[in-house]
């Protein structure tokens, strides 16, 4: 799992008026939490960058006052007309310490009913999985090779060792569906009986 680098400086001054203050000066306010104490501090935009704006699923390792905190990303603000970040979160790894956290699903390999002209739809992106962190991984395998046309693909055929998924079993989370191509063959092929 790719661990991403961010410099902070700690912050003393909390408060709506406090976190004006610092994004007047072009930072962003964010804090760490989940460790043995909450960590208020600043970040540059340009710092937060690359874990911010990515699909995939990174550890951050932030570094204040010579301290290092290995984390994940937990929860972003964005400003309402501007768009820009407002706020980050991020919750602290500790080894042992059971987290949740949204892993992004990888889908694998082609399904035969792809293959015989069906479309694969994809439901669901990403799974709330609880786990200690030395099982966190960058994204779930998921197997689509033997998924047919009108089948799914449900929580409960996820695997993922030492950890939990935190959905209902039954929900979908990928298909194939039939297209209108194949649709339309149906139709004429059964016309075609008929005569």
């Amino acid at each position: 799992m790719k661990t991403i680098t961010i410099e902070g400086q700690l912050r003393s001054e909390f408060g709506k008026k406090a976190s004006r203050h610092i994004r007047s000066e072009g930072k962003v306010p964010g804090v760490i939490y989940g460790g043995s104490e909450n960590i208020h501090f600043t970040a540059t935009p340009k710092d937060l960058k690359s874990i911010i704006y990515t699909a995939e699923f990174h550890k951050a390792e932030v570094n204040i006052g010579g301290k290092k905190y290995t984390c994940i990303l937990k929860d972003l603000q964005y400003d309402k007309i501007t768009d820009e970040v407002t706020h980050i979160d991020f919750l602290e790894l500790v080894n042992g310490k059971s987290l949740n956290a949204n892993v992004p699903l990888k889908f694998v390999g082609q399904s035969k009913g792809v293959k015989e002209g069906g479309r694969f739809v994809i439901n669901m992106s990403t799974v709330k999985v609880r786990t200690k962190p030395e099982n966190l991984r960058a994204a779930i395998d998921v197997d689509i090779t033997n998924l047919e046309i009108g089948k799914n693909l449900r929580i409960e055929d996820i695997q993922y060792d030492n950890a939990e998924i935190m959905h209902n079993k039954r929900i979908p989370v990928a298909a194939v569906v039939t297209t209108r191509a194949l649709k339309q063959e149906a139709t004429d092929a059964a016309k075609a009986g008929k005569k």
